[in-house]
């Protein structure tokens, strides 16, 4: 599994925090412990909020073989697990993610059609190997 960079900015702290503790690849921050994140907070830079954000995304990254970019596009539009996607819909799915990119006013097309929100689903259904 590849090492995550190029992390968003709002996480740029956190980025550090965990570079600093030697963790830089999606299993070892989707395997971080609340313990571990707790360890990471105390220099006051990390903030637990963004690291749990942070190991949502690194298991849907390591456990459905997503794109950082959509692990965290999911995130963000409220499907922040295996089960959460698991137990949706294609049209649901994009829907919440439409709604957040049309929020951000990226002004793009929406990355996510129902095509993909049912293969993100059929992989989610999947049992882990």
């Amino acid at each position: 599994m590849p090492a995550f960079h190029d992390l968003p900015q709002s996480f740029r702290r956190e980025q550090k925090e965990l570079e600093v503790a030697g963790l830089v690849q999606w299993e070892q921050l989707r395997d971080l412990s609340d313990i571990g994140m707790s360890r990471l907070c105390r220099s006051g830079r990390a903030s637990i909020r963004n690291l749990k954000r942070l190991r949502a995304i690194a298991a849907l990254v390591c456990d459905l073989d997503l794109a950082p970019q959509d692990a965290a596009l999911l995130m963000h539009a409220g499907i922040a697990s295996r089960a959460a996607l698991a137990g949706s819909t294609p049209e649901r799915i994009v829907q919440q993610t439409g709604r957040l990119e049309r929020s951000l006013g990226t002004g793009r097309p929406a990355v996510v059609d129902l095509a993909t929100a049912r293969r993100w689903i059929e992989r989610a259904r999947q049992p882990l190997n």
